[in-house]
């Protein structure tokens, strides 16, 4: 379950910035870039920040 948020998360932050960098100012794709490299991060060593916040915000496993 908390998979699927994070993956939903991680989805949101990416279009929106997109859209952001589209139509506001294309600094907005260092957001994308930031959010890659984490999903890349997480996949490295299998810590994910956002599990740590979910899991702090009560969403179970």
């Amino acid at each position: 379950m908390k998979n699927r948020f994070v993956r939903g998360i991680a989805g949101i932050f990416i279009l929106t910035s997109l859209l952001l960098a589209i139509y506001v100012n294309q600094n907005w794709l260092w957001f994308t870039a930031f959010v890659g490299a984490n999903l890349l991060q997480s996949s490295l060593t299998k810590w994910c920040l956002m599990d740590d916040i979910l899991k702090k915000l009560g969403v179970k496993d």
